[in-house]
């Protein structure tokens, strides 16, 4: 590793033990130099290079071109460092909606050193004084409509100071701080290999895992992924659902159009109504969304002219063959599906336009090597289903986690999902290989859920697990034993619902809650999650039953 530019060495000195690192291969191809800071590459580049007057940000209210951007990001840094006192190696929790302000603070951050630590607008405060904790946070960053979760997290912790972009220049605010703020800032001399963002992703136990990423990753997936195999141009113009705060939607909303000095549209609310509003209004050439949504701008498109597409890209659940070939019958494009994560940073299995096969995610991708393997850790022959298993210049390395060997084994990234290999080399995937719920697009802990629900005064057990639905792949759903003297009807189904929003991020409440007499358990009392799932697939006997037999 080249010498750190970190004074504060919080995130060197949690980093796993090296022998517990997966195998880093392919890096010398990419050619990094060792001191790099990713926000001169992505963003300083880009204006150095003549395009200042360009488009880099543009969404409902506002157009920043590439220079306007770097000049803010420069304010900005200059602001963290000098009000603030960010040191290289601070760690810097984001809460903001996809918005331009949220892309230059992101970078001010990485310019000035720092790791950033973005987190989804929908979490609640319980979610972010976890993270805050782990993290060992002190300075946030916070759009002032997702302000209250902010104070409520402060109230938990008692150590965050908070930084408000209030957008009407109210005194202390972040525009106001600019506005005094140099247009001038030195990036941070970092080393490539310095860490810049901790993503963090919750396991099954819905205890959060903090991946580690270097400055040379936020390159690498450009280098691997977008340059090999989406392959965009200077002229495209980016769009899509995801969340700057989930890796998918960082890298394919922010990272791959900086690094080819393209033009990204960012919309904070990005449903399948908005999409279908903002493409023929804003002319996107290339879109980045989940399953669910593609099926339901299908369902929803009627005559709307989403002519200027030319790329779309899937990632965040299995893309269902019905769905690719209902899209390219609509529009002419044929889906590039992927699977990524978040310990890898992006996608690192897919496929070129040109060697799509439907139903099939693809092959690895230039740069990472792949393969399945069985319960001995040994590769399967093809045709045999078992975990999938990677690496390439991106790998797992989470902040402190004893997980770390569940996830790294043998130099291999062994991601959770189970897959299939054909003769052909194509990768077809089968399942999750644990109890994470995959709805949407979004990853959802089943314990975490359950162990919310059991805090409600009415609810004696609880199980959740993931149902099959037509429309998000799967939806959380709950099986509940109740307290004696409470009735399950209709509106406690509501008054459930409400109690896990108001306690989680609302993505992750049950969309289905079934009232049961008992929970199937074994014979030492764990809970039987298999057997819930085949209950929640049609294919299992009534809950109290199989307690019974059980």
């Amino acid at each position: 590793m080249a010498r750190s530019a970190h004074t504060d060495t919080f995130a060197a000195d949690n980093l796993p033990p090296r022998e517990l690192w997966p195998d880093f291969i392919n890096l010398e191809k990419l050619g990094y130099p060792e001191r790099m800071n990713c926000a001169v590459e992505l963003i300083d580049k880009n204006v150095a290079e003549g395009r200042g007057d360009k488009l880099a940000l543009v969404s409902p209210t506002e157009r920043w071109t590439y220079g306007e951007l770097a000049e803010k990001v420069s304010r900005i840094a200059n602001v963290l460092v000098a009000d603030f006192g960010l040191q290289p190696g601070n760690r810097v929790l984001l809460r903001f909606p996809n918005t331009p302000m949220m892309t230059a603070v992101y970078f001010a951050i990485l310019k000035a050193g720092g790791i950033v630590v973005a987190t989804m607008p929908l979490l609640r405060a319980k979610e972010l004084a976890v993270i805050v904790d782990k993290a060992e946070l002190s300075l946030a960053v916070c759009d002032h409509r997702l302000a209250e979760e902010m104070e409520l997290t402060r109230d938990r912790t008692d150590r965050l100071t908070t930084i408000l972009y209030a957008g009407s220049g109210d005194e202390g605010s972040l525009e106001r701080r600019m506005e005094a703020a140099s247009p001038d800032f030195a990036a941070c001399d970092t080393a490539s290999d310095d860490v810049c963002l901790l993503g963090f992703t919750s396991g099954t136990t819905g205890v959060p895992k903090a991946t580690m990423h270097f400055h040379r990753d936020m390159l690498a997936i450009c280098d691997c992924y977008s340059r090999e195999v989406l392959r965009p141009q200077e002229s495209d113009v980016f769009i899509g659902s995801p969340p700057l705060a989930f890796t998918f939607g960082l890298g394919g909303l922010v990272l791959f159009p900086f690094r080819v000095g393209a033009t990204a549209i960012l919309l904070e609310r990005a449903g399948p109504d908005d999409l279908l509003k903002a493409i023929p209004e804003m002319r996107p050439t290339v879109m980045f969304t989940a399953p669910t949504a593609y099926r339901a701008i299908l369902a929803k498109k009627g005559d709307a002219d989403l002519s200027s597409l030319r790329k779309c890209v899937s990632a965040g659940e299995a893309l269902p063959k019905a769905t690719w070939d209902d899209w390219q019958a609509a529009t002419g494009i044929r889906i590039l599906d992927g699977i990524g994560a978040t310990e890898m940073l992006h996608i690192f299995i897919a496929a070129r336009e040109d060697e799509v096969r439907p139903g099939a995610t693809g092959k690895p991708v230039p740069g990472y090597e792949a393969k399945v393997i069985g319960a001995d850790g040994k590769e399967v022959s093809d045709g045999m289903p078992g975990r999938l298993a990677v690496r390439g210049p991106t790998g797992c390395r989470y902040l402190a986690d004893d997980r770390q060997t569940a996830y790294v084994i043998d130099g291999w990234n062994v991601t959770g999902d189970t897959y299939i290999r054909d003769a052909d080399g194509y990768f077809w995937y089968q399942a999750r290989s644990d109890d994470m719920i995959v709805s949407a697009g979004y990853n959802i802990a089943g314990p975490e859920v359950e162990g919310t629900m059991l805090a409600h005064p009415a609810v004696a057990e609880c199980g959740v697990v993931g149902a099959p639905d037509p429309d998000r792949g799967r939806i959380v759903k709950a099986y509940v034993v109740l307290k004696p003297g409470v009735t399950g009807d209709a509106a406690l189904v509501k008054t459930l619902q409400d109690y896990i929003k108001a306690e989680l991020a609302p993505y992750k409440y049950p969309r289905a809650i079934e009232f049961v007499t008992a929970l199937p358990r074994t014979e030492t009392g764990k809970l039987q999650r298999f057997a819930l799932r085949e209950l929640a697939a049609g294919e299992g006997e009534p809950a109290a039953a199989r307690s019974a037999a059980s």
